[in-house]
C-alpha cells in the first residue's frame, strides 16, 4: 500500500491520516476535499497533495471515504471509472447496509470493505484531527465475505491501534442504534427538555448533566444522514428506551426502581472494564 487516497479530510479522513503516518506509513496522502480544506490540511501536514476525485484516484491503492453518509453514497455511484483494478475502497460511515449495498452494486473494478470507526469529538473539520483518535478505539469491519479482511489495510488498523470487530451490515446498523444513536437522541432529548421545561435549573447544575448532555453539543447536520438510513433500528431502540423511563415513572416509589438501578449499573461497569482493558 503505497498511494492512499483521503476523499473527505474532516475529523475522521485527517485523523486516520495522522494515524498513518504516527504507525510508519511513508507513502503518498492525497486529499480530495473543498480548496480551503486542502489547504489547511496541507499547512497542518495531514495530507501531502490535494486533487480532483478522477486524478487522485487513477493511481491509488487505497481509497478511504469519510464523509457525510449521503455524500458516500454519491461518491460510490460515480467512482467506478476513477478506479484502479485491484485498489481497494472503503469508508467510514457510521451506518452500514445501505453504503455496503450501494457499492456491491457500484463497484465492479475493484474491492470494497465498509468500515466504521467508533471514535470522534464534538468538534469537526481538518484542524481538530488526531493521531491517536483510533487508539483502543472499536473499528467495525462489514466484509460481504471473509476473504474481503485479507488486505493490508486491515494490518494497518491494528498498527494505529484500533480493535477490529466483524459485523455484518445490518447488525451492525442494529447495534449502534443501541450503542450510539440512542445515546445522542437521549442527550438531545435531555437538553431540549430541560431548555423547554426549567431553563432555570442550570443554575444548579452539577458534572452529572454536564456529562449528560455533551452529546447534545454534535450538530443535526452530521446526524441526518444516520436517521434517514437506519430509521427501523432506531426506532426500535427509542421505543425501547420510551419504554423503559415509562416504567421507571410508575415505580417512582417502590423497590422495583432499585433493581434498575443496580441493573444499570453493572451495565456501566462493565462498558468502564472494557475501556480500562482496551
Amino acid at each position: 500500500m503505497r498511494n492512499v487516497v483521503i476523499i473527505g479530510v474532516g475529523l475522521i479522513g485527517g485523523s486516520f491520516a495522522l494515524a498513518l503516518r504516527e504507525a510508519g506509513f511513508d507513502g503518498a496522502i492525497t486529499g480530495v476535499s473543498s480548496p480551503a480544506t486542502i489547504a489547511e490540511a496541507l499547512r497542518l501536514g495531514v495530507v501531502d497533495r490535494g486533487a480532483p476525485l478522477e486524478e487522485a484516484c487513477a493511481g491509488a491503492d487505497l481509497i478511504y471515504l469519510a464523509q457525510p453518509i449521503s455524500r458516500i453514497i454519491d461518491v460510490l455511484y460515480h467512482l467506478n471509472p476513477c478506479v484502479p483494478a485491484g485498489a481497494l475502497v472503503t469508508d467510514a460511515g457510521s451506518t452500514k447496509h445501505r453504503i455496503v449495498s450501494t457499492a456491491q452494486e457500484h463497484l465492479t473494478r475493484c474491492r470494497f470493505l465498509g468500515g466504521h470507526p467508533m471514535a470522534g469529538k464534538e468538534l469537526r473539520g481538518v484542524g481538530a484531527a488526531d493521531a491517536l483518535l483510533f487508539r483502543d478505539r472499536p473499528y467495525v469491519l462489514c466484509p460481504s465475505d471473509p476473504a474481503e479482511l485479507d488486505t493490508e489495510f486491515v494490518g494497518w488498523l491494528g498498527k494505529i491501534g484500533a480493535r477490529v470487530v466483524v459485523l455484518g451490515a445490518e447488525e451492525h446498523d442494529r447495534l449502534v442504534a443501541f450503542s450510539s444513536h440512542l445515546a445522542q437522541l437521549a442527550s438531545t432529548a435531555l437538553a431540549a427538555t430541560i431548555l423547554e421545561s426549567s431553563p432555570e435549573s442550570t443554575q444548579v447544575a452539577g458534572p452529572g448533566l454536564v456529562d449528560s448532555t455533551r452529546l447534545a453539543l454534535s450538530g443535526y447536520e452530521l446526524w441526518r444522514d444516520i436517521f434517514a438510513t437506519n430509521p427501523a433500528a432506531i426506532t426500535e431502540a427509542l421505543t425501547a428506551y420510551i419504554g423503559k423511563l415509562e416504567h421507571l415513572r410508575e415505580n417512582l416509589r417502590n423497590r422495583e426502581l432499585a433493581a434498575e438501578f443496580e441493573r444499570a449499573a453493572g451495565l456501566a461497569r462493565q462498558i468502564r472494564g472494557q475501556a480500562d482493558r482496551a
